[in-house]
């Protein structure tokens, strides 16, 4: 496994997820959050721990991408990503989101629209790890000067 490229990777997906989340959030959900303001936290409680929440997302990149790494089937990066990637959303969505609906007040809506999102989303940041990520060459990894 290419440990740097792990962390490139993991970082370079990671500042992709602030600028598309805050496009998702901020721009395209803005109308269903609205409908929804009841059931979430006053706007200012938010940026007090927004940080916190960035820090988590990049553990969890780099988590994401050394998951990726570990699994690597050798074909193109591409692809590999966006399959990885889809399935994480899956994931997230069955084991998460459904879970949300049923003990948040949102509506369907909302729910159906944070599925859509993940597993979009994952796929997105699944082709850039999968794009950025490297694998060591064999050479290399079998003590053979390059």
């Amino acid at each position: 496994m290419n440990h740097p490229r792990v962390a490139i990777a993991a970082v370079v997906a990671w500042v992709a997820y602030l600028g598309v989340s805050f496009l998702v959030h901020t721009v395209l959900l803005d109308d269903l959050y609205k409908q929804h303001l009841g059931a979430m936290r006053p706007e200012a409680d938010q940026a007090a721990i927004l940080p916190v929440g960035f820090v988590f997302a990049l553990v969890g990149f780099f988590a994401f991408a050394y998951t990726y790494a570990k699994g690597y089937e050798g074909s193109s990066g591409t692809q590999e990503g966006l399959r990885f990637g889809v399935l994480v959303g899956i994931l997230i969505c069955c084991f998460r989101l459904i879970w949300d609906h049923m003990v948040w007040p949102v509506s369907l809506q909302l729910t159906a629209a944070w599925m859509v999102e993940s597993i979009v989303e994952f796929a997105l940041y699944g082709v850039i790890v999968g794009l950025v990520y490297k694998p060591v060459p064999r050479a290399a990894r079998a003590g053979v000067a390059l």
